[in-house]
């Protein structure tokens, strides 16, 4: 390649890229990240336009991987099946460890870019959500305010997966889960 060419990426490459550099380093640097990608810093940046928008779109399809083999698996159905999902989902995470040591690492930027109401990453979970509680069948179909259920349903699931980022201590799960079972029991 002569030195005056550019590579070109697609912003897909970039996110699995990124994929593999967090799951190795627990985070994404984005210096590191281009020379990886064999691009500069300024076409990573072109691609991708903020490192928070990659890292959710990377938590995001780590997560939907996850998600996707919880609801392969479920064995249940009705809120039991919603809530075997979410046991599943959780204790994947926990046992993540480029995703702890990315919330120990840089605990602002995990908060920022997890719990903003207006960033892609919440929306992706509470419409991942709301298709769960749709794919029990009766239980929820045509349910009013279904989109307010599911809004309340991650964040109390994030509220015990993240709570030491939320400056609280770690929640009772059985406490979590009536919680959770209250919620679906409402919508």
């Amino acid at each position: 390649m002569d030195d005056g060419a550019r590579r070109v990426m697609s912003r897909d490459q970039v996110v699995r890229g990124a994929c593999d550099f967090f799951l190795r380093h627990g985070g994404v640097d984005m210096e590191r990240l281009a020379t990886s990608l064999a691009i500069s810093r300024s076409t990573l940046y072109r691609v991708v336009r903020s490192r928070d928008g990659l890292l959710g779109d990377v938590l995001w399809l780590l997560a939907d991987r996850v998600l996707t083999r919880a609801r392969q698996r479920r064995t249940h159905g009705g809120a039991e099946g919603v809530l075997e999902v979410t046991r599943y989902f959780a204790d994947r995470l926990r046992a993540a460890g480029a995703f702890r040591a990315f919330l120990r690492g840089e605990p602002e930027t995990a908060a920022r870019v997890l719990f903003n109401g207006s960033g892609a990453l919440h929306r992706r979970a509470v419409s991942a959500q709301k298709q769960i509680l749709l794919e029990v069948p009766g239980e929820w179909a045509g349910a009013a305010g279904l989109d307010q259920v599911a809004f309340l349903y991650v964040r109390i699931v994030e509220s015990a997966l993240y709570a030491e980022l939320l400056g609280g201590a770690p929640l009772d799960p059985d406490l979590v889960e009536r919680a959770a079972r209250t919620v679906l029991r409402a919508g």
